[in-house]
């Protein structure tokens, strides 16, 4: 599988952005999805993931009921909703697939990665 991820930008705090991840291959829907971020100077932290059918969500802490992750098996997509943004979200996201993933989410359960794209929240 090979992931593209698209949608970053500069928004103002209080705003919103929505990312998507394009997947190539095959059997895209067998896989949990999930988005991570890295902002400079810290680990890669876990932010949202959706079961293969999308009937399960997870969400860290600090993203939940801001944050919505969906995605569409028909179209091979993934996305994340970023409502009420703030300057602490600030970070390259990722999306990642994988199989063996766990109801706590790991970076390493994670077997396939896109390159990251950047979102920047002014205050």
């Amino acid at each position: 599988v090979q992931l593209q991820a698209s949608g970053g930008g500069l928004v103002q705090a209080g705003g919103s952005l929505r990312l998507s991840c394009a997947a190539s291959g095959r059997s895209f829907r067998r896989y949990v999805m999930g988005w991570f971020r890295q902002a400079p100077g810290k680990e890669r932290e876990f932010v949202a993931m959706s079961s293969w059918s999308g009937g399960t969500t997870y969400y860290a802490d600090s993203v939940k009921g801001r944050f919505t992750i969906s995605r569409d098996n028909a179209k091979n997509m993934v996305y994340l909703q970023m409502n009420s943004l703030k300057p602490e979200d600030t970070a390259v996201y990722y999306c990642a697939a994988g199989e063996g993933v766990s109801a706590t989410p790991k970076a390493y359960e994670f077997d396939y990665w896109g390159q990251g794209t950047l979102v920047t929240v002014s205050s």
